[in-house]
């Protein structure tokens, strides 16, 4: 689900400020763009923001404001010299003329440290957790106004499709009927008025036909499914792809009736099963 959230935390003159942005997508994605001073925590980051991302591309950015007399880092100049001297060898081997710049040298570990006034990233983290806690609280809040008007949508999309498939619950039983009614009509327009319905070869006939276009248990497991959605909408739990799934099988069945019933309201109301179900799948997406 969409969202965003600013959190915030300022502990002995140092500020930290952290931004989200989270955008709906099927696979989870976590984006942490962080101070040169505070990459050591990255790991910490993402494991909080993913006890509340489940799902979606989260976006996290954080600034780090230091008090003027806290150094953030100082250069080793001997290692940064050590790493320009391979470099610079290892493009001479390979031929090329390459100077390593400065960026490349101050990515290489070892030539960043620590600088003065103990600005090392572990005595941050709990400034950073806390500004980040904020900005994932001010993110749940917009994510779960977010949330009941899915939740209400889909419930509308279920109610729909529940009410066509009781439609075709209704007729299932008048197809066999009309088909032995058109049965008999056939062998009347052949001149087969001495065959009965009854006779046992038009009995397997209607037996056979009976079995073909059976969909109890597609509406059965339909009915099931439905009943799973309302299981998911009280769940606490993240239920997006659970949800993802249930309209995978949704789709089974409604396919599965739709080349079953050889009747055209059945038909008719299997497009409107289907177009229901589309705009289902398409909200589903959205949720965590």
């Amino acid at each position: 689900m969409t969202g965003q959230g600013r959190g915030e935390c300022t502990r002995d003159g140092v500020r930290v400020v952290v931004e989200l942005r989270a955008v709906n997508r099927r696979q989870t994605e976590i984006m942490v763009q962080l101070p040169e001073l505070l990459v050591p925590l990255e790991a910490r980051v993402r494991d909080l923001v993913g006890t509340m991302v489940s799902r979606g591309r989260c976006e996290v950015r954080v600034q780090l404001e230091l008090p003027g007399g806290m150094a953030p880092a100082r250069v080793n100049v001997a290692v940064a010299k050590a790493y320009a001297a391979e470099l610079a060898r290892l493009a001479m081997e390979l031929g090329r003329a390459e100077v390593p710049s400065l960026e490349v040298l101050i990515r290489c570990p070892g030539v960043l440290e620590a600088g003065s006034g103990g600005s090392d990233a572990e005595i941050h983290w709990g400034t950073l957790e806390e500004a980040l806690r904020a900005a994932l609280g001010s993110m749940d809040q917009m994510r779960r106004r977010e949330g009941e008007a899915l939740a209400s949508d889909l419930s509308d999309r279920i109610r729909l499709l529940r009410e066509a498939t009781e439609r075709v619950r209704e007729r299932a039983p008048q197809v066999m009927v009309r088909y032995r009614e058109a049965l008999t009509q056939r062998l009347r327009a052949a001149g087969l008025e001495g065959i009965s319905v009854e006779d046992e070869r038009i009995l397997k006939e209607l037996v056979v036909y009976a079995d073909r276009s059976d969909i109890s248990e597609e509406l059965a497991r339909l009915a099931s499914h439905f009943q799973q959605f309302e299981d998911c909408r009280r769940s606490k739990d993240a239920v997006g792809r659970t949800l993802d799934f249930l309209a995978q099988e949704m789709n089974r069945e409604i396919n599965t009736i739709g080349s079953k019933a050889n009747d055209a309201l059945i038909s008719a109301e299997v497009v409107r099963l289907k177009t229901e179900l589309e705009r289902f799948r398409e909200q589903a997406q959205n949720v965590e």
